[in-house]
């Protein structure tokens, strides 16, 4: 963390200090797992649903931890808050405002944790780069990026999801980017925002809170999204537009998949081209790909480093289209992270391509927060699963993933089956498999299917 000392702190979020010096410096990172205490950090007493944080504040200064962040009487060095959540924000906010690099911020409907994977992959090779764990974008998640900077920390990427009209403002308020890019605007959270245009608006927090182009802000738009497109009207800062049409200034052309779904294309941005195959899986990847290069693009790193760190980048988050072969020759594709209905349909036209001539089986959860457009969305994937190819489907969740099954049965999956938990899952997978299968797992994350794709992954060895 950038270092600051204890009195600074308790200025910054409201607090008073109790048993601490107020020259104690933090200059390590902050922790609320007791697991992960770093030495000369700032331990946060979050509270939870099974154990209290402040049930670990000594243990905490004893694994090396200068003082603890607590809105409850401790027996160690503390700044005492009223509500340790909040003032994690406030702290984050102090801290953003003594970072002197590039600060990036990215939303979507789909895709978002993905590109952050990319971007910082691209990003790392220009200089010293913090961004989100996995999608760890809440308000616990996002501050604890933030103080995860450094006085040397060239570049920050911060992942911000909106559950509702004017949750990105609150984010873009506690660090300010100067660099946003806006992926695409989907369907998922719809039952929050009613519409595609609720959420479009919502979306474009993240550009109406930049600089202007004067003071060098730099919106990274989806010219291939109309209603991302239209975000160009809102904000004063530098647009840059990245797509497939002709008129965007970081375009994909010749795109490509490989045998084995691979992506591959040639970039082209800034009068120069080259040929680009990040190590991921599927068509829909293109979008993010080109995202982390015009986000990277926006913020100067040369088109060279762009293209060379975007050739073999992964997603290391976990759980999203990361595909496992067994030694039994079945091939798992665990992507259960999260299920929005355009994500769920990229899945399905990816596991199309990769399986080829492969009996394919899906597992399929609910989708979730899609209001009354719920049971038609899901019975759209349903008979997408069929005309996909789908020999076997097994939906998990409520009456909308029994709908799906329904669907795919009309439409022609051989086999469907309905469950109501993820537990009963495995069980009808227990008996032998088709030779060669591709085994495709994606739900909501509430429904942790992850584990499922996972247990998956290691049969049959």
């Amino acid at each position: 963390m950038i270092p600051l000392t204890l009195q600074e702190i308790a200025d910054a979020t409201g607090g008073r200090l109790a048993g601490a010096h107020p020259d104690t410096v933090v200059s390590g990172p902050l922790s609320f797992d007791s697991r992960a205490v770093h030495s000369g950090g700032l331990f946060a007493c979050l509270p939870g649903t099974r154990t209290d944080g402040h049930a670990f504040a000594a243990g905490a200064v004893a694994d090396g931890a200068v003082a603890v962040l607590a809105s409850s009487p401790v027996t160690v060095p503390a700044v005492m808050v009223a509500d340790v959540t909040a003032a994690l924000g406030d702290l984050a906010r102090a801290v953003a405002d003594r970072y002197t690099g590039l600060t990036l911020a990215l939303t979507g409907s789909a895709g978002k944790t993905s590109t952050k994977d990319l971007l910082l992959h691209v990003l790392q090779l220009d200089g010293p780069t913090v961004a989100n764990v996995r999608s760890f974008n809440n308000e616990i998640g996002f501050p604890t990026t933030i103080l995860r900077t450094e006085k040397y920390t060239r570049y920050l990427v911060l992942e911000m999801g909106a559950r509702g009209k004017g949750h990105i403002s609150y984010l873009t308020g506690i660090a300010r980017p100067r660099v946003s890019a806006v992926l695409n605007v989907g369907t998922a959270h719809l039952g929050e925002f009613g519409s595609r245009e609720g959420i479009a608006e919502a979306k474009a927090e993240i550009v109406t809170a930049l600089p202007p182009a004067a003071e060098g802000g730099v919106a990274v738009l989806n010219g291939d999204d109309p209603l991302v497109r239209a975000m160009a009207d809102k904000t004063a800062a530098k647009v840059l537009l990245f797509g497939t049409t002709p008129d965007c200034d970081v375009r994909a052309a010749d795109v490509t998949l490989n045998s084995a779904g691979r992506l591959s294309f040639t970039l082209h941005a800034r009068g120069q081209s080259a040929q680009v195959s990040p190590d991921v899986f599927g068509g829909h990847h293109i979008t993010n790909a080109l995202a982390a290069a015009a986000l990277a693009l926006a913020a100067d790193v040369p088109f060279e480093t762009v293209a060379r760190g975007l050739n073999g980048a992964r997603i290391v988050s976990g759980a999203r289209m990361e595909v496992t072969d067994r030694p039994d020759g079945v091939t798992i594709v665990n992507d259960a992270f999260n299920a929005s209905p355009e994500a769920t349909r990229a899945a399905l036209d990816s596991l199309a391509h990769l399986a080829g001539d492969r009996p394919v089986v899906a597992v399929l959860g609910e989708m979730m927060e899609l209001g009354d457009q719920a049971e038609e969305i899901h019975r759209e994937i349903g008979a997408l699963a069929a005309a996909r190819g789908v020999r076997r489907l097994i939906t998990v969740g409520g009456p909308n993933t029994a709908a799906m099954a329904a669907a795919a049965r009309e439409a022609g999956v051989s086999t469907v089956e309905h469950v109501t938990g993820r537990e009963d899952v495995l069980p009808l997978l227990d008996g032998p498999l088709p030779p060669k299968a591709v085994i495709l797992v994606k739900g909501a994350h509430s429904l942790a299917l992850d584990e499922i794709a996972a247990t998956l992954a290691t049969a049959g060895k």
